[in-house]
């Protein structure tokens, strides 16, 4: 898999025989092989994560049941705890704790996860009941891929959680037995990689997490 980053949520993933492109909202497309099936995923409507432009691609569209749009034979619309083939690829969704779902894709033998905007956020200025019942909530969502082989995941790693910046990414990657783990929705602040990078609490995993430098990154995986 070639994997490109695109802008804040956003990644192009090219297999042999596919393009996956996860929720774009602006910013330029890498180029690919235009003779291969495209795939445009939206796991929720807010503005950071869907636009629109993605349905005159002509690509096949999966678009998270909050997302208002016409239907038409390209476009299709998933909500929480469901699943769905297209072709060949496979599309199981959670839950997010925000709005819409989260993606697992099964794509040419391999498990790609795609979380929107299903994590674990902490907020300061939140109650503890409404953080308590959050962290209960994406807690019972990961726990349904507990012990599951992913190959690929997109987790957000958002410097605005201050010290509960880590939480989301830290449980999956301890009840899910994933490869490879890319950070998102950082809002360009990058460097919140290198604190992970530092962090004692992750180094278990510290070696399977990518760094984003900047926009058009991509790594072969």
């Amino acid at each position: 898999m070639k994997v490109t980053y695109i802008y804040h949520s956003a990644f192009l993933v090219e297999t042999d025989h596919h393009v996956l492109i996860f929720d774009y909202y602006k910013g330029k497309l890498p180029e690919f092989d235009q003779t291969k099936p495209v795939y445009a995923f939206a796991s929720h409507a807010h503005f950071d994560h869907y636009n629109k432009e993605i349905l005159t691609w002509g690509a096949t569209c999966i678009l998270a049941d909050d997302i208002v749009a016409d239907k038409s034979e390209n476009i299709h619309f998933i909500g929480p705890d469901m699943s769905m083939t297209l072709g060949d690829i496979k599309i199981q969704t959670l839950r997010s704790t925000d709005e819409g779902v989260a993606f697992l894709v099964a794509c040419e033998g391999k498990k790609i996860y795609f979380s929107g905007d299903l994590n674990w956020w902490h907020w300061r200025e939140e109650s503890d009941a409404y953080n308590q019942e959050m962290a209960r909530n994406y807690q019972i969502e990961i726990d349904k891929l507990k012990g599951e082989h992913i190959d690929l995941a997109f987790i957000p790693l958002d410097p605005r959680l201050e010290d509960a910046y880590y939480l989301g990414l830290d449980y999956f990657m301890k009840q899910t037995e994933t490869n490879v783990v890319i950070p998102m929705h950082m809002w360009g602040k990058y460097q919140i990689q290198e604190r992970l990078h530092h962090d004692q609490r992750a180094a278990s995993y510290q070696g399977k997490v990518k760094e984003i430098v900047s926009k058009g990154d991509s790594f072969l995986l």
